[in-house]
């Protein structure tokens, strides 16, 4: 199938790109004209009219959107955040609504920051929206997906957790203090963070595409979320380095502002029941063995 990527040359996009590619699939990565993000403008008449010319299968993975985690969150950082998102889906989705050569499939992405702050409960893809700037966000940014599901195609939300990858995101900025022993528990480290692993994310997106009675929001997380105090304890063990130097909540809010209370503090245990449920098995659902393979740490003494 022809894959049409948005975001291709970021984390998720980079990796799955190659993976659809060594797996067979034609990747189209999907350009901007305007980069301005109040008013991304893909340039997509062209490729449709060629795959429509050769009646090709496509889908969709829209994957572009203003970094969350690059910079303090100011009111034009929080535009940024929502409008990249929210005006950019809305084009896409309103250009394929429109065409008369329709994608099977449009995943776009989302985020767990969807269901806000829910402490120790475990959330699967029947919650409600939370409360919080994320949470509204991701639920404006999955609405503007509607028109397209009401012209009939198929749209999945993909609701993605921490990706962990040593070539960026989350992981690749704590690996510098953590080899350095400067890692530690962020607040009272009891808070639960879902994760997956960038080898599982992009799985799932392939599993989806082959498996056609997937639709709606679907969380992109290991099965098994853990706390900070674990993940903190877990990465320090996999590169033997000790973590012994806390970040208390006052200091992390300081530091970030109302970022750390949205990505730092907030507790989301999130359980992906809708791709267990269709039968994926995850390569790394426990988090030493994926932080064992993604580091390739030669040894893993397991407590």
């Amino acid at each position: 199938m022809k894959v049409l990527v948005t975001g291709a040359s970021g984390l998720i996009g980079s990796a799955l790109s190659k993976f659809l590619t060594a797996g067979g699939h034609s990747v189209i990565r999907l350009q901007r004209k305007n980069f301005e993000p109040e008013s991304p403008v893909w340039d997509l008449e062209n490729c449709i009219n060629d795959l429509a010319r050769n009646r090709e299968k496509y889908a969709v993975v829209h994957l572009a959107g203003e970094n969350i985690a690059d910079g303090r969150w100011s009111k034009k950082k929080k535009d940024r955040i929502l409008n990249s998102r929210v005006h950019g889906t809305k084009f896409l989705a309103a250009y394929f609504a429109g065409t008369d050569f329709k994608p099977e499939l449009i995943i776009s992405a989302s985020a767990v920051g969807f269901y806000g702050e829910r402490g120790t409960e475990i959330i699967d893809e029947s919650f409600a929206s939370g409360s919080g700037f994320l949470a509204g966000v991701c639920q404006q940014w999955e609405d503007s997906a509607n028109i397209a599901e009401d012209a009939g195609i198929r749209v999945v939300n993909a609701r993605f957790g921490a990706v962990l990858s040593s070539s960026g995101g989350a992981l690749r900025k704590m690996l510098l203090p953590f080899k350095m022993g400067l890692g530690g528990i962020i607040g009272s480290g009891e808070q639960y963070f879902s994760w997956v692993s960038i080898d599982d994310a992009v799985r799932i997106i392939q599993h989806i595409i082959a498996d056609d009675s997937i639709r709606g929001p679907v969380n992109f997380a290991a099965p098994n979320a853990v706390s900070n105090r674990e993940f903190t304890k877990t990465l320090g063990r996999v590169l033997r380095r000790p973590t012994i130097f806390p970040l208390p909540a006052v200091v992390a809010r300081l530091a970030f502002g109302e970022m750390a209370d949205e990505l730092l503090l907030t507790p989301i245990r999130v359980y992906p029941k809708k791709i267990v449920e269709s039968g994926y098995k995850f390569l790394h659902p426990e988090l030493g063995e994926a932080l064992k393979h993604i580091l390739k740490a030669e040894t893993f003494t397991k407590e």
